[in-house]
């Protein structure tokens, strides 16, 4: 388990070890605030991404919240919002 802040660079390799990428995207531009839909990554990536997420930073993540943050930022700054809760807990 770490407590370290999760960030884009992170979320590139645990996107690209859980589920690769299409050959189409590159995943090293701007893509905060593209959906993962138009990354290439359907619902089973996002299980497996999350599920590792979840497993490295030793934490859980709900659902519904991950369902709604549909981009890398929104995704980032959910699991940073964990992690800084389980710091101050």
């Amino acid at each position: 388990m770490t407590t370290q802040e999760f960030t884009l660079d992170a979320l590139r390799t645990t996107l690209l070890e859980g589920a690769g990428t299409d050959e189409n995207v590159d995943l090293n531009g701007d893509i905060l605030d593209s959906s993962f839909e138009d990354l290439g990554y359907e619902s089973l990536a996002m299980l497996e991404t999350v599920g590792r997420i979840e497993r490295e930073y030793g934490i859980g993540l709900d659902e519904e919240a991950v369902a709604a943050a549909g981009t890398p930022r929104l995704l980032i700054q959910l699991v940073n919002d964990h992690l800084s809760a389980a710091r101050t807990a």
